[in-house]
């Protein structure tokens, strides 16, 4: 028998200085069993870094979803949908492989993978000339200390604030306060 995934809450409250965005969220995520509790919660900062876009490409007109994850790798980490069905936004976290983001830049207006680990160095090295053509491609490295960090706040249900300043994310809870900065690789 399978092991089910595991179903985390969060009420997530964002205040996006740098784009004028505030707005809260509550969340579903299902975390696969292979997936970890970092993975999951990259998952939630790559959502709030990005929520504004819903005003920002589609004024308000749609919705953002977290998609089957692990369990289906033909479906976006995250996606901001509009109401015509179309994909606007394809969010990836991890170091995904080139046909997946190939097929994503043609199924979307805007791909962005968020990569974290200690290895993403080697894996954007590796396939950043393979990318290169993809204009709708854009890559972001999270630096590994902060997604380790982030562990500590993952709980089945969680409360939090996510504010971006200066495009720096700071994430908090009861349990305390982590800043999170991404560097742009592509």
């Amino acid at each position: 028998m399978a092991i089910k995934s595991t179903i985390y809450k969060a009420n997530l409250q964002i205040a996006d200085i740098d784009h004028s965005y505030y707005a809260d969220h509550a969340l579903t995520l299902a975390r696969h069993p292979s997936e970890t509790d970092e993975r999951m919660m990259v998952r939630l900062v790559a959502l709030s870094l990005n929520a504004y876009l819903i005003n920002e490409l589609c004024q308000g007109d749609a919705t953002w979803a977290f998609g089957a994850g692990l369990s289906d790798p033909n479906d976006p980490d995250i996606s901001l949908t509009d109401y015509t069905g179309r994909k606007r936004v394809w969010i990836e976290v991890g170091q995904p492989d080139e046909k997946p983001l190939v097929k994503a830049c043609s199924q979307s207006d805007l791909v962005l993978v968020y990569a974290f680990n200690h290895a993403r160095n080697i894996w954007w090295a590796a396939l950043k000339n393979k990318v290169s053509r993809l204009d709708k491609l854009k890559v972001f490295g999270l630096s590994h200390e902060a997604t380790q960090s982030l562990v500590s706040m993952a709980e089945r249900s969680m409360q939090l604030q996510a504010t971006i300043q200066e495009e720096t994310l700071t994430l908090s809870s009861q349990l305390g306060s982590i800043e999170v900065d991404t560097t742009l690789l592509s």
